[in-house]
């Protein structure tokens, strides 16, 4: 029988809106899904060969843990290939246990265990929080400075995706004979602050490559130790996009670390009231190519307006502690182009969607 006209577009529409999406999305393309932790780490990569990277493990406590599994599921991913941890605090690692009792891990790349509490607190629970993750039966591979993990290649045409590890522990991977001939001066305007005792100093710090496109990833990497990255010696190189040092606070993000990587993309993996400082804004904001500010969360420590534009910004709710858990947790998403030239950012909240064309 053949339809009326007047019903034949309403029905294809109807049928597109119903088709299933398609997990593992659009074929030779490199996925990178910020998952809401309420300002926790929880980074998901997704290879164009169908490898998945879990940089950091949200808190524990069911509400990270069960996010990134729901992100992992949506990906298309029956298990979780690679997590790094980039530093020993609750937040980054505490979720490990309660993914792995859900989706199978492969391999876990860490730094040395600590004895101890890792920011040397004599009345600490970390033996407690720590012993969930020490258990898990799982390979595990040091992270030093110049460590590359194992990624697989794709589909025939497609560049090879490459994360490396830049520095780890306070120590760093040595600079090229270009990077010595073209030094970097420190910014007089930004002095050292006091020494970071914590383990944020020694986070470590990533940066992903697939054909011309860069990302940075840094933990929760502090002030001092950020300007050692990239004075006298621009070891990461610029790159296209930069995750923001520990949830976007200002005793991280030094401007002379934003300047130098000079993103044109930045998103922050902020809570509403953890992370999103009035420093973090302003060393972005004084990046003369910043194109770009993406928010998991709205900051509530700011002013409105200083946040990035709405349709930027997944949450825009204010509920912490127990309350956090009724938040919706959308995500940020970031697909590279299978020829690695162009990324196309989306907040499939807010129906927002931009194409970036890559520096390299």
């Amino acid at each position: 029988m053949k339809l009326p006209r007047f019903l034949v577009l309403p029905l294809l529409f109807l049928i597109a809106i119903l088709r299933p999406v398609q997990a593992g999305g659009e074929a030779g393309t490199l996925r990178i899904v910020w998952i809401d932790s309420e300002g926790g780490g929880s980074t998901l990569i997704v290879t164009p060969a169908g490898e998945s990277v879990l940089i950091d493990t949200g808190n524990p406590g069911g509400r990270d843990p069960a996010r990134i599994v729901a992100a992992a599921q949506a990906a298309g991913l029956a298990r979780i290939d690679h997590v790094i941890v980039t530093h020993w605090h609750t937040d980054h690692f505490g979720g490990a246990a309660e993914v792995a009792a859900q989706l199978p891990l492969g391999t876990i790349y860490e730094r040395a265990l600590p004895a101890g509490d890792p920011d040397g607190r004599a009345q600490s629970t970390f033996p407690v929080q720590i012993k969930p993750y020490r258990d898990l039966a799982v390979r595990r591979v040091p992270i030093v400075p110049g460590l590359v993990l194992p990624l697989r290649a794709g589909p025939a045409g497609t560049p090879p995706p490459v994360l490396r590890c830049l520095a780890a522990d306070q120590k760093f991977v040595p600079p090229t004979d270009a990077m010595r001939a073209a030094p970097v001066a420190p910014l007089p305007e930004a002095p050292a602050k006091a020494p970071d005792r914590s383990d944020n100093a020694n986070s470590a710090v990533f940066v992903l490559e697939f054909g011309g496109f860069r990302f940075f990833a840094g933990g929760d990497l502090t002030w001092n130790v950020e300007e050692k990255l990239v004075s006298p010696h621009l070891l990461p190189g610029t790159v296209d996009v930069y995750q923001t040092n520990h949830h976007g606070l200002e005793v991280s993000n030094h401007p002379l670390l934003v300047r130098a990587l000079d993103p044109t993309v930045v998103v922050m993996n902020n809570g509403p009231k953890k992370g999103g400082q009035p420093g973090a804004f302003a060393a972005i904001r004084g990046a003369r190519n910043v194109q770009a500010l993406y928010q998991v969360h709205q900051s509530y420590n700011v002013p409105a307006e200083t946040n990035a534009p709405r349709e930027h910004i997944a949450n825009h709710d204010n509920l912490t502690g127990p309350d956090a858990a009724k938040c919706p947790a959308h995500p940020v998403h970031l697909t590279v182009a299978a020829d690695g030239k162009s990324y196309i950012v989306a907040v499939p909240s807010t129906g927002h969607r931009r194409t970036f064309r890559t520096k390299g």
